[in-house]
């Protein structure tokens, strides 16, 4: 089992920043990816970015330019800088972890990220 714990949400104003982190334990296979979700009221969970162990980094388009994905291995951390934030990024934001060898995931139990003024 793998154990993926967010922290850093809460509320902003907009066009202001937060930072998201996720730190990951248990057994995390070498080669995996980690990824950041989210899912606002009344809406499908989506995708935002995935960084993998070898260092590669994806960012969907509606984000890209504002959010940025990056992982410190050392510590099977994942984060999430997202900047210019506004009230459509309110959402309960999720980590997520995939092992490759089996293509398992996990998931944390989510942090609300509030934008208003």
């Amino acid at each position: 089992q793998v154990q993926l714990v967010e922290s850093g949400g809460g509320w902003v104003q907009p066009g202001g920043s937060l930072t998201l982190s996720c730190v990951a334990s248990g057994s995390i296979y070498m080669i995996n990816q980690m990824s950041w979700h989210r899912q606002a009221p009344g809406k499908q969970r989506e995708l935002l970015a995935i960084a993998t162990s070898g260092g590669h980094t994806t960012h969907v388009d509606a984000v890209k330019g504002r959010f940025t994905i990056s992982r410190d291995n050392a510590r099977n951390t994942v984060y999430l800088q997202m900047n210019n934030l506004n009230p459509e990024d309110t959402a309960v934001y999720y980590c997520g972890l995939r092992n490759l060898d089996t293509l398992t995931d996990f998931w944390g139990q989510g942090i609300q990220v509030s934008v208003s003024s």
